[in-house]
């Protein structure tokens, strides 16, 4: 009986062993440790011999450099969009160009000179090359002007560049060991990591339990064991760097500026007539100078003895110059420096020869494509007015989605005065009546052009006009005709601005009682004539006196209003209440 249950138990014990065996070598592979390398030009995503893998900070990012003639260069717009904004690349002239609060720095492409205003530096290397419709810039350049620090390496070419300074988290590691692409023993290595080797550990979304995600000196971005390094700690990183300086023209009194329309040579004979109806008035920007072509030329109204009236005064003169001429296209003007250069050195010509305090630049409706040339222009222009001391002042509207083109927090650096447009929440063109300068609505401009601008530089602009709104009921056959699937308006609108004494007369003429609306900070009048309604949201003292209260609320530097003419003397008493 022994005998036979011998081999049943030897079965037996094969069996488990077999299985323990299999159990074994499951567990083993489950928590082994892969020794695949990782492909490190898949990594980097690189996919010729002359691209170059960035890391940025702590990140590897989709955008490549190049590898020219042993130089790194990077793509132009990876330079304007990472580490500075203030280079500028001229496509229709093949000419980048750095400015300073002093000088505007200019390299062509494959040359190795650049030249701050005339006088010539040379470089070992081309300064600027161009591939395609990309233009590349030598890291080395775009160093002498930046606050950024760079090391390169190669097998696979890849540079890291540091360009915000500060507090970082290290470690250092305990034993030998790697880095990994991924939290887990089955993700193929980066890089070895040696004893003492100091590691840049980086914040990660989700705890991931037993692994730290680092950035070693080389420039890898992975995970590594926790019990494979030694505890946080925290170190200062910084580079010596001379950061420009912009100075700027800053009144020591606030600004309370009108603007003129002037749109012929006799209107500039009415200032006096106009003004002597002001109080507390310091700045007047008359409409003179308009875009006359796409070359850059200007049309001009300016006249000396109207400067000469300011100024015996005591009223200092802003010459405006628009772009309001629909003949001319703004982009085209501002997308070629020597357009630019034509532009600024007409104005700053004639600010000079109508002995001109300053300057308002009133460019309107630009598109998203002429945003980064209009910043250059008011950048360059900011050179020449800084050099003569002349103001510049820049007119915006209220801060939206749709205008972050006018770049706001340059213009606050480099112009002197910021003006918000604080009207025209509804327009001519809106598709509903409503008031032209909610307190809602110049609160938000405020409030949002602070978040970039300094309330310093900041000038609110009030208006001295309202519109009168008038809806008409669309005809049966109107309606019929019409595609309801859209939003649908049952009357025709269209609407006529005017100034405080014609509203005035409005109410007057129709016998009307105005109601105050606390919600908008406006009286408030409807009435019906014709089969039409007509609505106006009132523009007053009352409207201003609120509006004007914001400049002491929120310390700004002054008050701007449109337009001479439009407003009762009385309106200067309450404007002057608040900066006087």
């Amino acid at each position: 009986m022994k005998k036979k249950l011998i081999p049943i138990l030897a079965a037996l014990l094969l069996i488990v062993i077999v299985v323990a065996i299999t159990l074994a070598s499951g567990l083993i592979k489950k928590y082994s440790f892969t020794d695949e390398r990782a492909d490190l030009k898949g990594y980097f995503n690189l996919q010729s011999e002359d691209q170059v893998g960035l890391v940025l900070q702590d990140e590897v990012v989709e955008d490549k450099g190049k590898l020219i003639d042993g130089e790194v260069y990077l793509n132009y717009n990876t330079v304007k969009d990472y580490f500075n904004s203030r280079f500028y690349w001229d496509a229709n002239e093949n000419v980048l160009l750095y400015t300073t609060p002093t000088d505007i720095i200019k390299a062509e492409v494959g040359s190795r000179d650049y030249y701050v205003s005339k006088n010539k530096n040379t470089e070992s290397y081309a300064i600027v090359k161009v591939d395609g419709d990309q233009a590349f810039i030598a890291l080395d350049y775009v160093q002498k002007f930046t606050n950024i620090g760079y090391e390169t390496f190669q097998e696979p070419n890849r540079v890291h560049i540091t360009y915000q300074w500060g507090e970082v988290q290290v470690t250092d590691v305990k034993g030998d060991t790697q880095v990994r692409v991924k939290a887990g023993n089955k993700s193929p290595i980066l890089t070895d990591v040696l004893k003492g080797d100091k590691l840049f550990v980086l914040p990660e979304e989700a705890q991931i339990e037993e692994w730290t995600k680092v950035r070693t000196g080389d420039g890898y971005i992975g995970y590594v064991l926790n019990k494979k390094i030694g505890e946080t700690r925290a170190e200062t990183t910084s580079r010596e760097f001379e950061e420009p300086v912009y100075t700027n023209i800053s009144k020591d009194y606030p600004i309370n500026l009108v603007w003129h329309q002037v749109t012929n040579a006799q209107a500039n004979g009415k200032l006096l007539e106009l003004i002597t109806n002001t109080k507390g008035v310091n700045t007047i920007s008359p409409t003179w100078f308009s875009l006359s072509d796409n070359e850059g030329n200007i049309s001009s109204l300016a006249d000396k003895n109207y400067v000469t009236q300011c100024h015996q005064i005591g009223v200092e003169v802003w010459g405006l110059v628009d772009n309001f001429n629909k003949e001319v296209s703004t982009f085209e003007v501002l997308s070629h420096t020597s357009r630019r250069e034509t532009l600024i050195n007409q104005l700053i010509a004639a600010a000079i020869e109508y002995q001109l305090d300053g300057l308002n630049i009133d460019f309107e409706e630009l598109s998203g494509e002429t945003g980064e040339h209009f910043i250059e222009f008011i950048r360059e222009l900011s050179i020449k007015c800084r050099a003569n001391g002349i103001v510049l002042s820049v007119d915006n509207y209220v801060p939206k989605a749709h205008t972050v083109h006018y770049d706001r927090r340059e213009q606050g650096i480099v112009a002197d005065y910021v003006i918000i447009m604080g009207y025209d929440e509804h327009y001519s063109g809106s598709k509903e009546s409503g008031s032209v300068a909610s307190m809602a609505f110049v609160r938000e401009g405020i409030e949002k052009t602070l978040e970039e601008v300094p309330a310093d530089k900041v000038i609110n602009a009030v208006p001295f006009f309202s519109r009168l709104w008038k809806e008409t009921p669309k005809t049966e056959e109107e309606i019929a005709a019409e595609d309801l699937t859209e939003e649908y308006v049952p009357y025709h609108l269209s609407s006529e601005a005017m100034g405080m004494q014609a509203q005035q007369d409005i109410i007057s003429v129709n016998g009307l009682e105005p109601v105050w609306q606390e919600d908008i900070g406006q009286n408030y009048v409807e009435y019906e004539k014709d089969g039409s309604t007509y609505k106006m949201w009132i523009e007053d003292d009352q409207s201003i006196d609120l509006k004007a209260s914001l400049v002491k609320e929120y310390n700004l530097a002054g008050i701007a209003a449109w337009r001479l003419g439009l407003e009762r003397p009385s309106t200067w008493d309450v404007i002057l209440k608040y900066v006087n």
